[in-house]
């Protein structure tokens, strides 16, 4: 079998959903994620794995308890495990997340933004 390009553009059309990650492929036991992003999230951590934001268009400020980090297209930033942080988009973010399979985006906070499980775009 010969591995297919995945057109980004194509995939983020596909969507409009905000803060609702959508697997696009997966790499050994990780998934790649697409998520729009616009507003505030939720205060979590993931106790048992870190967390990368890969900024493709727009600009995301991921929140810590220490203070805030930008994060500006083209850019990415990886969140340790067990470490408490908020992403605050104030416009629509588009970026992708990579992590261990069967991450919950909302990790320990859980509520109304903890997303379904969504492979339909991989």
């Amino acid at each position: 079998m010969v591995p297919k390009a995945i057109d980004l553009v194509e995939k983020f059309g596909a969507f409009q959903e905000r803060w609702s990650p959508k697997i696009v492929a997966r790499l050994n036991d990780y998934e790649i994620k697409l998520a729009k992003l616009e507003g505030e999230f939720v205060w979590h951590s993931h106790a048992d794995t870190d967390e990368l934001f890969f900024v493709l268009d727009g600009e995301l400020t991921i929140e810590f308890r220490e203070g805030p980090v930008r994060v500006a297209a083209g850019q990415m930033l990886v969140v340790p495990r067990g470490v408490e942080h908020r992403p605050i988009a104030r416009g629509l973010v588009q970026a992708m997340l990579i992590e261990p399979s069967g991450v919950i985006n909302t990790g320990d906070a859980g509520g109304e933004l903890t997303a379904e499980y969504d492979d339909s775009l991989a």
